[in-house]
């Protein structure tokens, strides 16, 4: 039997297996997240369920320890977009939390601030 080609004459076995990741889905749904969201498996990280797919099961594995988006996303080897989408469906079901890093100033000790402060004034 012959392989069948694109348009374009070219295979589309990788784009057929990122739709069937995905369900057809683009985005994730619910509440939108980028890419320096932190990722965190909730509890153990163990669910056993068949509707888990490879990808879901190395997700809660990765993010045992909070990670960032990107780097879920680098660790799968998929783009940007599929992986929102097992993220968002692992958040859907409860087995991870997708949180905003906080920023910058709100993680600096007010000691610090008030130290930087003495130090200007004594100038």
């Amino acid at each position: 039997m012959e392989r069948r080609e694109t348009v374009t004459g070219e295979d589309p076995g990788p784009l057929i297996r990122l739709f069937g990741l995905t369900g057809g889905r683009a985005r994730p749904q619910g509440e939108a997240f980028d890419l320096v969201a932190i990722v965190t498996t909730v509890g153990a990280g163990f669910h056993e369920s068949s509707d888990l797919i490879p990808e879901h099961h190395a997700v809660l594995s990765l993010c045992r320890r909070p990670t960032p988006v990107a780097d879920v996303a680098a660790h799968l080897r998929l783009p940007l977009n599929i992986t929102r989408v097992i993220l968002g469906d692992l958040r859907r079901e409860g087995l991870v939390t997708i949180e905003r890093p906080r920023p910058a100033a709100q993680t600096i000790d007010e000691r610090i601030y008030r130290e930087v402060l003495h130090g200007l004034r004594s100038l």
